[in-house]
């Protein structure tokens, strides 16, 4: 079944100009862009038992680190949004791409496990900035019903990002020290810019005239009147507790692997990256099965995955039994996510930007939630409830939004 455009959808400069001018190659430098983003999020995951160890704290205290990042993430999302609006979001992308390889390298250098945790803030401030106005700058250029095959593609640079980084980030650590994966993404980071920089330069279809006649106040304004809309607060309190569930319990996958079925630190990273393969394995599909499944099937079929998913790894006696269980996980968790990222695409298209912000600020401190919440759980009794707590909840919330897609679309809307 196919998605139809919905009556909201409105013109713009991008959607002016020939679709073949605008995408492949704008749309893969912001994927090499979410890949370094995507990779600076999942960069910290695998090094809970070293920064444990180098720092002398609990996983449950050196977990510090990733819920400052994921808070700064979402946070500043509040401030990206309407600037991005404003000045471009392809400019926005490129200056937080090149702010953000100062941040990877001050957390390198940082010396104590606080300093990491303020220079692990700082670069989420800025790395927060990449994947939703990329997002919003493809809602932009490309027309609804081609969206999520778009926006999937666009997702391989994200789910290569998680899963290379956690990958990369246990074995470096093991054997160059917590530090290495940092500088490794300073440089990446400095690469993107420079792609960027030349799209901004050669590529019409990336630049954007300000918006006439509004100050950065109104912008504001603008994007806190979106709470009005009730489609927008269905959208945001599903992705808030998307987040909190998915990552809460996926945080803690590596440590698990490493603690409960005794992988070494890289092999729990690599163990743990087997759920990029089941968002890959999406990507590489959708184009076929979006219009197969629809947004209700595709939500129905990730909500079925997902029962198989974290309750799965919870009571996997190996690592062989665990890495199905993962590789269900991440291709149900994507059904559900990249349905809930088109319709964010399209709850302002007057004010993407603004929109995706707000998107993104729920679903980040979704994920500091979860992972604050999980912290304590799994340093009081382990990792299990964490991850039988997660499975459930995300099958619920699948088994909601698909209702009230289906509620929405009753109504005409």
């Amino acid at each position: 079944m196919a998605t139809a455009s919905p009556a909201g959808e409105i013109p713009s400069p991008i959607n002016d100009l020939r679709l073949f001018a605008v995408s492949s190659r704008a749309v893969a430098v912001l994927s090499l862009a979410a890949f370094a983003s995507a990779a600076s999020q999942r960069a910290g995951d695998p090094l809970l038992p070293l920064l444990a160890q180098e720092f002398g704290t609990t996983a449950g205290g050196a977990s510090a680190v990733l819920t400052a990042f994921a808070v700064a993430y979402g946070g500043l999302q509040l401030v990206n949004g309407p600037i991005g609006d404003r000045i471009g979001k392809y400019r926005m992308v490129f200056w937080a791409t090149a702010i953000s390889a100062v941040g990877s390298l001050a957390c390198a250098i940082a010396p104590t496990l606080p300093v990491l945790v303020i220079a692990r803030f700082a670069s989420g401030a800025t790395v927060g900035a990449i994947v939703p106005l990329a997002m919003a700058w493809i809602g932009d250029a490309v027309p609804y019903e081609r969206r999520q095959p778009v926006l999937a593609r666009f997702l391989i640079g994200t789910l290569l990002g998680g899963a290379l980084a956690t990958m990369a980030s246990g074995a470096l650590g093991e054997r160059f020290g917590w530090q290495a994966i940092f500088y490794v993404m300073a440089g990446l980071y400095v690469v993107a810019a420079a792609m960027l920089w030349l799209e901004l330069r050669d590529n019409p279809a990336t630049q954007h005239p300000p918006r006439a006649g509004e100050s950065l106040l109104q912008s504001f304004g603008r994007m806190f009147g979106l709470l009005r809309r009730p489609w927008v607060r269905v959208v945001l309190v599903t992705v808030f507790l998307e987040g909190a569930l998915s990552y809460g319990g996926f945080a803690f996958a590596p440590f698990h692997a490493h603690n409960a079925l005794g992988l070494s630190v890289s092999a729990s990273g690599m163990l743990a990256a087997l759920a990029a393969l089941g968002g890959l394995v999406y990507a590489a599909i959708a184009g076929r099965l979006v219009p197969r499944l629809g947004e209700r099937g595709l939500v129905i079929g990730g909500g079925l995955l997902l029962c198989f998913g974290m309750p799965g790894l919870a009571f996997a006696p190996s690592a062989a039994w665990a890495a199905p269980t993962l590789i269900a996980q991440g291709l149900g968790l994507i059904m559900l996510h990249n349905t809930l990222q088109v319709h964010a695409t399209q709850m302002a298209p007057e004010s993407r930007g603004a929109a995706l912000a707000l998107f993104a600020f729920s679903l980040f401190t979704g994920q500091s939630t979860g992972v604050w919440l999980s912290s304590h759980v799994v340093d009081s009794r382990g990792t299990v409830p964490v991850f039988l707590a997660a499975g459930a909840g995300l099958v619920l919330l699948a088994f909601f939004f698909q209702r009230r897609l289906g509620a929405r679309r009753a109504s005409g809307l």
